[in-house]
């Protein structure tokens, strides 16, 4: 199986429950993993062989200026169209991570990982 990983993608967006949260914004971090079969872009260098890095990036950019109460909302919406997208993805696994979220006493942030398979049951 291969892979492709987005890492520490920064995203200033506006989600969350509180009302402030929504007017405010924050900085958030997406971490990405996708597995696919990638050997025959390896064999060919071929742009159209694998799932263009930048496509990825483009869907999680959009999808993160939707407004969300919740992250695991927002990171559903974003497997769900990678996927439906680039249905050749066995299985994605997204960490998006709330920098500064508000709470009580010093974090790096708050997150959430959503993961989901794609490969038919046996």
């Amino acid at each position: 199986m291969s892979k492709i990983y987005l890492e520490d993608v920064r995203i200033y967006a506006y989600h969350g429950v509180l009302p402030e949260e929504n007017i405010i914004g924050t900085y958030y971090i997406l971490n990405i993993e996708l597995h696919t079969d990638l050997w025959k872009a390896a064999e060919s260098d071929d742009l159209h062989d694998t799932i263009s890095y930048a496509d990825i990036n483009d869907i999680l950019h959009s999808e993160m200026k939707i407004k969300s109460r919740l992250l695991e909302h927002a990171a559903g919406r974003m497997i769900t169209k990678i996927h439906n997208s680039f249905p050749q993805i066995d299985y994605i696994k997204l960490k998006i991570t709330k920098i500064a979220p508000p709470m009580q006493g010093e974090m790096k942030g708050a997150s959430i990982e959503l993961e989901k398979s794609f490969k038919p049951e046996n």
